[in-house]
């Protein structure tokens, strides 16, 4: 089909889930989590055939990305029961007024309709996508990347399988076929058949959407994350929180790009971290981190001189860019010009410090003393996640059900005019 078609069916469809009672809607997720179970064998032969197309031309962190396994299948299928666990988020009355004449109005949420969703090479995105939609009422339409299309097009085939075992159009999960830039165009111009538009992916695939975009548009994932490293913190604990913000999975948008470390404890942190960041980790077998350093952390330790650039780039890989700073103030000046507004750390154990922190660090998700790789829809109990907002209009961080949806207002009267 072309993507002109997959929408007109998409929004033909759209009724059909829009007032399914939540019951139904749970056993929807249920056949479809039982189905991508089912086609474990078939999805991974898919996924062996775009690593192997994959292999040499992207970096080993994004091939990590784009790798499934029988356990990474089974979090998918486990990701879709958790949303089926999750309340309703149509049909609650968010607000009621009743005029003195008894007219009743109530505001109401409803399904979106249409939501599109541009992403790359992440497999798992697909699942979390389609279940999140499907829960909330609304079709959905997936345009993944060109490294995962295989991948991709035999999940949504499985999650199509759930669909018609409980009774419901195909339609309303669909796949983009074609993955060159005009499908994407025609997406983003979809008015009339696409109610939102969700990019999820790098920060040229989301200016892209911004810029082009005539449908609704949620900017989200580029993620320059800071972590601020405070005169008054515990250096343990803040060599733990750098490391795991940093290594655990660098590849994804919650990864801390850039360490601020005040200069008050510059000398004794910064050996500590390169110890932790590089030489345990090649000690270890595993791959360093490398260091790109500011002139006053390059004083105090080896690395790679910073680039003008290295403070606004999401990296993505094992890479961070460190600097020392005056204090809390001048941390929270460097992330408010250079942040994307994704998530921010502060490491301390002064209270009066965290406070102006938080109040001052204008992100969608801000840390005391933790990892900024918390900011995931499972991690705050949204189940999974349709991607992290970095705007501030309608949805903002974690994007779970209740972001999903829009209102109406019902109004019931006796008789009323006006």
């Amino acid at each position: 089909m072309t993507t002109q078609e997959i929408m007109q069916a998409a929004k033909a469809a759209a009724p059909a889930l829009a007032t399914l009672t939540t019951e139904k809607k749970n056993a929807v997720l249920r056949a479809m989590a039982a189905a991508l179970t089912e086609d474990t064998e078939a999805i991974l032969a898919a996924n062996r055939e775009d690593l192997a197309a994959a292999e040499g031309s992207i970096a080993p962190v994004m091939l990590d990305r784009l790798r499934l396994d029988p356990s990474r299948i089974a979090a998918m299928a486990e990701g879709i029961l958790a949303v089926a666990a999750l309340p309703d988020p149509v049909g609650h009355v968010l607000g009621t007024t009743e005029r003195a004449d008894g007219l009743r109005i109530e505001r109401v949420s409803v399904p979106m309709g249409v939501i599109a969703i541009i992403y790359e090479s992440r497999p798992n995105v697909t699942s979390d996508a389609a279940a999140l939609a499907v829960k909330a009422g609304s079709a959905c339409i997936l345009r993944g990347g060109r490294e995962a299309y295989r991948s991709s097009h035999a999940i949504v085939g499985s999650l199509r399988r759930g669909l018609e075992a409980e009774g419901l159009p195909r339609a309303l999960v669909s796949a983009v076929e074609d993955v060159s830039r005009a499908s994407a165009l025609e997406l983003m111009t979809g008015a009339g058949y696409i109610d939102l538009l969700i990019p999820r992916g790098s920060a040229g695939l989301i200016r892209t959407c911004v810029e082009n975009a005539r449908v609704p548009v949620i900017e989200t994932g580029t993620g320059i994350c800071h972590v601020y490293v405070d005169a008054a913190a515990d250096e343990a604990m803040a060599l733990s929180i750098v490391h795991n913000a940093k290594t655990s999975r660098p590849s994804v948008c919650n990864a801390a790009e850039v360490c601020l470390v005040d200069e008050k404890i510059a000398k004794s942190f910064l050996p500590k971290l390169k110890k932790v960041l590089v030489d345990d980790r090649l000690a270890e077998g595993k791959p360093p981190v490398e260091l790109r350093l500011d002139p006053g952390a390059a004083a105090l330790v080896d690395g790679t001189p910073a680039a003008e650039t290295d403070f606004d780039t999401e990296f993505l890989d094992y890479v961070l860019a460190v600097r020392t700073v005056r204090g809390v103030e001048e941390a929270i000046a460097h992330i408010a010009a250079h942040s994307t507004g994704h998530s921010e750390a502060i490491v301390t154990g002064d209270e009066a410090a965290a406070a102006r922190f938080v109040a001052a660090v204008d992100s969608a998700a801000v840390y005391v003393n933790a990892s900024t790789r918390f900011t995931d829809g499972g991690e705050f109990g949204l189940g999974c996640e349709m991607g992290i907002s970095t705007q501030k209009l309608h949805a903002r961080g974690p994007m779970g059900l209740c972001e999903l949806t829009s209102y109406k207002y019902v109004i019931r009267g006796n008789g009323h005019t006006r």
